[in-house]
């Protein structure tokens, strides 16, 4: 028997049945989904950017070549965005395939990994802008106390080019963080399944 959306057990338990929490649970995947591709296709593209940037100035009749490998901070933000796009496209399967057959909730260890996993790519991708970025700074005003020269006066395309794939990495890093966010509302909202089931069973 049911009345108003309220579903009567064999053993006299109210079973809610609620459209709006499968409603929000797409929503939510569907979110996460877009999320996880366009954090691969900017991460491929920042590691592009950055790694493919090379310019060459003659000073003095001498050739002097600028690319990424000469600031630790850029091989640091190639590397991190190659892994996130990489990982972003393990997820992205594995979203589509969950997608596909149906399945609304993981099981608490595979959510406690992919949770793990969002985490440390958000807290790598963040700290990896931060240290390019700081770079750039430096690359461009220079350093007059520690007599570092503004590089970007004389490598301006590669400049440029980096502070193209820089941007990219700060949206990705930005995605990730909001996607974590996502990763632990799915993996804290088993917890709080359990903890309703067991008060509704505890009242009746």
């Amino acid at each position: 028997m049911s009345y108003l959306g309220v579903g009567i057990s064999p053993g006299n338990v109210p079973v809610y049945h609620s459209t709006n929490l499968k409603v929000i649970d797409r929503r939510v995947r569907v979110a996460e989904l877009v999320l996880r591709c366009v954090i691969c296709g900017l991460g491929v593209i920042a590691a592009a950017l950055v790694g493919t940037d090379t310019q060459v100035k003659e000073i003095f009749t001498i050739q002097k070549k600028a690319k990424f490998t000469d600031m630790k901070a850029l091989v640091f933000l190639v590397i991190t965005n190659g892994i996130v796009a990489a990982y972003s496209l393990v997820q992205v399967l594995r979203c589509v395939v969950s997608m596909v057959r149906g399945n609304v909730l993981f099981s608490k260890p595979v959510a406690w990994i992919i949770f793990s996993g969002d985490q440390v790519m958000a807290y790598v991708s963040v700290a990896a802008v931060g240290a390019a970025a700081q770079s750039a700074v430096f690359a461009k005003l220079g350093q007059s106390e520690l007599q570092w020269m503004k590089i970007c006066h004389m490598y301006d395309k590669f400049c440029n080019q980096v502070g193209e794939g820089i941007a990219s990495a700060l949206l990705v890093s930005l995605s990730t963080v909001v996607l974590s966010c996502i990763s632990a509302f799915n993996l804290f909202r088993l917890y709080g399944g359990n903890k309703s089931k067991s008060s509704s069973a505890t009242r009746w």
